[in-house]
C-alpha cells in the first residue's frame, strides 16, 4: 500500500539542454543527441532507485512539449509558429492538417530502454486524445470530438504496444480535462477507447481546475487510478471526496510541484494523513502534484526524497498501528 513514484517529467540535465539547443541549430548530430539523453535516461532511473521510488519514470529527457513530441511522430500534424503555453513558456503548437495516423510506435522503444535499467515497473507515458486535441489547431477534421476520436485511435495503438511490449501501468496525461468542463463526456468517451481492454494498470493525470464541476464525472474516466494535484491547494480538493465512496485508486500529489521551496518530510506526511481519512491505504498511490520538469534537478530530487521519508513514515504508523492524527485502516475504508 501506499507505492510511490513521479508523474512523469523530470528535468533535463543542464548538459543535454545545451545538447538539446544545438540539434535544433543543426551543429549536433542525431545519434550524439540520443547518445546524451540515453544518459540522462540512465541518471534519473539510478537516482529514483537510489531515493526509494516504487514506481519508476523514465523522466521523458527526450520530450521537449507533451503534445507536440507526439504531434511530431504522428501523421496528420505540423507544427505552427511559436505560441505562449504559460509565463515565459513557449511551444510549436501542432495543426492537424490530414487523417492522423501512427506510421511506427512513439515511445516504445524508450520504454524497452528504460525498463531494461531497472528491475522496478517502468510506467509507460503517453498525453492523451483529448489533450492532444485541444492542445492544436485543428484544419482538418470536421468537429472537436471527430478530431479528438481520431487521435484516440492511435494512441490506443501505442498504449496496446506499450502493454505487449511488457508495461505493467500505462499513464494517459489528460490534464486539458478540467478547463473544458462542457466537454467532460468527450474526454471520457476518447478515453475508454485508448484503455479499453488494457489488462495493464491505466492512470490519467488531471492537473487542477474546474473540479465543481468535472468532480461528479470523475468516476466514470475509464482507468483504474486518477492523479490529482493536492498539495498545490493545501488538499482542499479532499473536501469533494468526503463522504464519497470513490470506487478508483488515487494518485496523491503530497508535494507542490509549481514552488522552488522543498517542503518538510512532516508537512507531506500531514497531507498524506489527511487523505487516509477520507481514502483507504491501499487505494492511495504517493507522488507530487504534477511532472518536475520545471524544476532544477536538485529541486526535483528533493521533492522526491520527501515524497518517500513522508510515505515510509505513514507506512510505519500504519504498520505498528499508530493513531497519531491517522484513523486506522478499517476506519478509513469506512469513510471512504
Amino acid at each position: 500500500m501506499l507505492l510511490t513514484t513521479s508523474v512523469g517529467s523530470l528535468p533535463k540535465p543542464e548538459y543535454l539542454m545545451t545538447a538539446r539547443s544545438q540539434a535544433r541549430k543543426g551543429s549536433l548530430d542525431p545519434k550524439q543527441l540520443r547518445a546524451l539523453e540515453e544518459q540522462a535516461t540512465r541518471e534519473w532511473i539510478t537516482t529514483q532507485e537510489q531515493l526509494g521510488i516504487d514506481i519508476i519514470v523514465d523522466g521523458e529527457q527526450y520530450r521537449g512539449d507533451m503534445v507536440a513530441y507526439f504531434a511530431e511522430h504522428l501523421a496528420g500534424f505540423q507544427q505552427s509558429e511559436l505560441v505562449r503555453s504559460y509565463g515565459n513558456r513557449y511551444y510549436r503548437k501542432p495543426i492537424i492538417v490530414g487523417k492522423v495516423g501512427r506510421p511506427r510506435p512513439v515511445t516504445v522503444d524508450w520504454w524497452r530502454f528504460a525498463q531494461a535499467l531497472t528491475t522496478r515497473p517502468v510506467k509507460g507515458m503517453l498525453t492523451g486524445p483529448y489533450t492532444i486535441m485541444d492542445w492544436s489547431f485543428n484544419e482538418f477534421y470536421p468537429s472537436r470530438r471527430a478530431a479528438t476520436l481520431a487521435i484516440a485511435k492511435v494512441v490506443r495503438e501505442e498504449a496496446k504496444a506499450l502493454e505487449q511490449a511488457g508495461a505493467q501501468y500505462i499513464q494517459v496525461d489528460e490534464p486539458a480535462i478540467s478547463t473544458r468542463p462542457e466537454e467532460m463526456d468527450l474526454a471520457i468517451e476518447a478515453l475508454g477507447i485508448v484503455t479499453r481492454g488494457l489488462r495493464a494498470k491505466t492512470i490519467t493525470h488531471i492537473c487542477y481546475g474546474d473540479f465543481e464541476t468535472i468532480g461528479p464525472k470523475l468516476h466514470r474516466l475509464p482507468v483504474d487510478q486518477i492523479d490529482l494535484e493536492f498539495a498545490n491547494r493545501d488538499f482542499e480538493l479532499l473536501s469533494f471526496f468526503k463522504g464519497r465512496r470513490f470506487p478508483k485508486e488515487v494518485g496523491l500529489g503530497i508535494v507542490d510541484v509549481h514552488t522552488h521551496q522543498i517542503e518538510s518530510v512532516e508537512d507531506a506526511a500531514n497531507g498524506l494523513r489527511k487523505a487516509l481519512k477520507v481514502f483507504k491505504p491501499d487505494q492511495i498511490y504517493v507522488d507530487p502534484d504534477c511532472g518536475l520538469k520545471t524544476r532544477t534537478p536538485e529541486e526535483a530530487i528533493g521533492k522526491l526524497r520527501v515524497v518517500v521519508e513522508a510515505t515510509q513514515a505513514v507506512r510505519a504508523e500504519l504498520a505498528n498501528g499508530r493513531r497519531s492524527g491517522l484513523r486506522t485502516p478499517s476506519a478509513a475504508r469506512t469513510a471512504a
